[in-house]
């Protein structure tokens, strides 16, 4: 398994609260992480569902701040659950870093459908699993799973953020959409360069750090 390494600027902080948030919720010993994952991935789809009502009804940017901030609970506590009950799977890894662009791709495409943007909103997610892609390659050769100092985190309490401003400007009646139109472009513009940085970043760090390169030829098997 690869050694997990944050240069998050906001990991460190949001850490001291997970052991208060894991025994707050009081999850039952036996509760599969698995299970936790599924909650998180399903309250992204309720954070998709309130960008994509964004404009049209003041509900839209509070199921947004709860559908991105659960899922980030949720993301923050699975782990923690699977050490302190002795259920740590390799499974529960996959699954949990499986579910995490899905669960981006989805407020990409909410904001989209409230935006008018598809286009824009293909580019987003384009860049999220290129850069999903890239980051899982480049543990498979470092052996270190490395996430980027503006990671999930942030990118998550960016959004949640802006689902507590949507919802007051959907009550101003002032349009959350338009609100959405101006954040999408910005995403997708900063998501292509962050995307050419870290890749440039990745081949320099594989180059000098990583393993023997592979030369060995394809197993045949039927």
């Amino acid at each position: 398994m690869s050694k997990r390494i944050s240069h998050s600027l906001l990991d460190p902080f949001y850490a001291r609260f997970i052991p208060g948030i894991y025994g707050f919720l009081r999850i039952p010993p036996r509760f599969p992480p698995e299970g936790i994952v599924l909650a998180g991935h399903l309250l992204a789809a309720v954070g998709a569902v309130g960008f994509a009502l964004a404009g049209r009804h003041p509900v839209g940017g509070l199921l947004v701040f709860l559908g991105v901030a659960g899922n980030h609970v949720a993301d923050m506590v699975d782990g923690t659950h699977a050490r302190k009950t002795g259920q740590c799977r390799n499974g529960g890894e996959l699954l949990d870093h499986f579910t995490d662009p899905l669960s981006f791709s989805y407020w990409m495409i909410g904001m989209s459908l409230s935006a008018k943007m598809p286009y824009v909103g293909i580019v987003c997610i384009l860049c999220i699993y290129a850069t999903a892609v890239l980051t899982n390659i480049r543990a498979k050769i470092t052996g270190e799973f490395v996430l980027a100092r503006f990671g999930p985190t942030e990118f998550k309490t960016l959004l949640a953020g802006f689902g507590i401003i949507l919802f007051f400007s959907d009550l101003d009646g002032k349009g959350g959409a338009s609100l959405v139109a101006t954040l999408l472009p910005v995403l997708a513009v900063l998501g292509v360069l962050q995307l050419l940085w870290g890749l440039r970043i990745a081949v320099e760090d594989v180059n000098r750090s990583g393993a023997k390169p592979d030369t060995s030829e394809w197993e045949q098997r039927r």
